[in-house]
């Protein structure tokens, strides 16, 4: 009979686990699209292009929410490190880079492959090509060709071991034309023709820096010149194109070298000029040429880079010799730097605006104190509006005089929100607990309202919404009248520490999105990032998103296509906000609605620290269900 009552106990307690497990199996809701991977999941990563890019135990996987199933499977290379693939930014493709890093590099076998992860095309493997090991892999935007440099296994006995370039177009995945780097079979002692920088593609010609010097060759491969300029990084040409800069890392990267040279490869400079630190910025202008450098730590401009201090220098073009004879003190990180018609504009992270004339003199009457960590710079129609981590003012860009009668300043802040209120005509900011409204006439300065977020959370977004004031954090949605009075607070209690971290890493904000998006437009393609000049307007969201759709619709590929009418389209946080909480069932995500605040979508979660991914842009939600499985839902309906 004891037997009896433990066995039944043990079933009893058996039937209790299934159940439990069954349960907890089926507390996330139904998804509108389930993958399941069939190998462990390592890495999500959600590109710009709205396409979840999974990285597993047997190699990637595309995810677009809108297909029933992955829009691409490579699983050729096998499991790969996060360091081996790389998504190349404002385009729709991921290189994936496999044995660079060997101990044995140049000697085993390098593989590389290119995917178009919106369209799900393997535009590039080096494996079909052949090609036995890759030196080099840089995609050229807007001309849209992939260069490659290495080893190919073709031809005769000589040329299977002679370096050589090729040149892809991306959009037909075909060959354009390639070259060897040397002369297969030459006589003589062996050379060093590894590919060192990054290539210059031209209307005319392409640029390959190389051991041995600079290489052009026609875009036929034919021969046309060739330099002594040796270890070249990175090159930019001016807008003729008859004009190239060469920059050369030295000292072990703690300083570089600039060289110019003409189109036909002859060396314009006397000497080339050497520049203290790492050159960060670089613009060719009608009086000059602008360089800004980075010393110490961070000036690889790395997380650190606000560390490191920056010089700026300005350059003859005809000579690279200095055209000022004192160039402006930084004392500190460079965070800000815009060409301007009269000058130069320039903010520093540690605090302080100065601006500068062409010839090296000062405009503004004496240089702009400011609080630390300027967090905007930007047009208003009364001059330049800077908000920094501590204060905010505007001042004339002619003279530096300063419009408000004195800055507004507040306690130090890491998140400082700010917006325009366009019926009103005044700057609305929210820092420390309070909103202040700035007449944007007289510069008055008035406290509208001290408002309070649960789990002490700072606003880090703020909008006029329908004539109303809007501001939100990861837990806290709160809407006001114009008079500061509040409509309703908003509050989702986050799923603990654990929980709080993912949802900040997991969700890819619209605003954030688009900023970088257009950043890169508005610098220009060809040009290393280098050129990122422009002083925008104030609230120009609605333009940055315009300027990301225009770039991505003059290439001439589908997927840019596709990404372009991406970003033609509203944001699906335009109206709504995601936020990871706590359901009555467990873990989940909520659609709270910014002009009510109430829940109008939850999607229940099984785990209490799940893994995700939000697009805020097309409203989807990238769900690991399990080790191999993937949910996605649809955040619009």
């Amino acid at each position: 009979m004891k037997t009896l009552f433990i066995n039944t106990q043990k079933l009893i307690m058996f039937v209790f686990l299934l159940s439990t497990a069954l349960l907890f199996a089926q507390k996330a809701e139904t998804p509108d699209q389930n993958y399941d991977l069939g190998s462990k999941i390592n890495e999500m990563t959600l590109t710009i292009g709205g396409v979840l890019v999974v990285a597993t135990n047997d190699g990637l996987v595309g995810i677009k929410p809108t297909d029933s199933q992955p829009v691409f499977t490579f699983n050729n290379f096998g499991k790969l490190k996060p360091e081996e693939t790389d998504f190349i930014p404002s385009s729709p493709y991921v290189v994936v880079s496999q044995g660079v890093g060997a101990t044995f590099a140049g000697i085993s076998k390098t593989k590389r492959a290119v995917i178009d992860y919106v369209q799900g095309r393997v535009i590039f493997n080096s494996e079909n090509d052949n090609w036995n090991q890759i030196y080099t892999c840089n995609v050229v935007l807007p001309q849209n060709k992939l260069i490659v440099s290495g080893i190919q296994k073709e031809g005769d006995k000589f040329e299977k071991i002679t370096p050589k370039v090729a040149v892809y177009d991306l959009a037909t995945s075909q060959l354009d034309y390639s070259f060897f780097l040397d002369k297969p079979g030459r006589v003589g002692m062996a050379k060093d023709f590894s590919v060192t920088g990054v290539p210059l593609l031209l209307k005319d010609f392409l640029i390959i820096p190389t051991a041995q010097g600079l290489i052009a060759k026609s875009h036929s491969g034919d021969d046309l010149w060739q330099t002594k300029i040796k270890g070249v990084n990175w090159m930019v040409a001016d807008q003729t194109e008859s004009e190239i800069y060469g920059f050369e890392s030295v000292n072990n990267g703690k300083n570089t070298r600039i060289h110019k040279i003409g189109k036909d490869g002859s060396e314009l400079w006397k000497d080339d000029r050497k520049i203290q630190g790492v050159v960060s910025k670089f613009e060719i202008l009608p009086q000059g040429l602008a360089v800004v450098s980075n010393k110490g730590e961070g000036s690889d401009g790395g997380v650190f880079s606000q560390k490191s201090e920056s010089e700026i220098a300005f350059l003859s073009t005809s000579s690279g010799e200095d055209l000022w004879e004192k160039a402006p003190k930084t004392k500190g990180y460079v965070q800000h730097f815009y060409i301007m018609e009269d000058g130069i504009l320039f903010g520093i992270y540690s605090g302080g605006i100065n601006k500068v004339s062409f010839d090296g003199k000062p405009l503004f009457k004496k240089p702009l104190k400011t609080g630390e960590n300027i967090i905007t710079m930007a047009h208003s129609p009364q001059g330049l509006i800077y908000i920094t981590s501590e204060d905010a003012n505007i001042v004339n860009l002619e003279t530096g005089d300063e419009v408000w009668a004195k800055p507004l300043k507040y306690k130090s802040s890491d998140s400082v929100a700010s917006t325009f209120d366009s019926d009103n005509n005044r700057y609305l900011i929210v820092a420390d607990g309070t909103i202040f409204a700035i007449d944007a006439d007289s510069g008055n300065v008035s406290e509208l309202s001290n408002i309070k977020f649960e789990e002490k959370e700072s606003p880090n977004t703020m909008a006029i919404k329908n004539g109303n004031i809007f501001i939100g954090s990861s837990q806290n949605m709160m809407l006001l009248d114009n008079d500061g009075k509040e409509i309703y607070h908003s509050y989702q209690k986050s799923p603990g520490k654990s929980g709080f971290m993912k949802v900040v890493g997991g969700v890819v904000a619209a605003a954030s999105l688009v900023a970088t998006v257009s950043t890169a437009a508005a610098a220009g393609a060809n040009n290393n990032g280098i050129s990122t000049n422009n002083l925008r307007n104030y609230n120009d969201y609605g333009k940055d998103a315009k300027r990301a759709s225009d770039m991505f619709a003059s290439i001439s590929d589908a997927s840019f296509k596709m990404m372009a009418e991406r970003f033609k389209a509203s944001s699906a946080t335009e109206n709504a906000q995601f936020i990871l909480t706590n359901l009555d069932s467990g873990v989940g995500l909520v659609k709270v609605n910014k002009d009510t605040g109430e829940i109008d979508k939850e999607i229940l979660l099984k785990d209490k620290k799940p893994e995700y991914k939000v697009d805020e842009y097309g409203g989807y939600l990238f769900y690991k269900a399990s080790d191999d499985t993937i949910y996605t839902y649809n955040l619009n309906k």
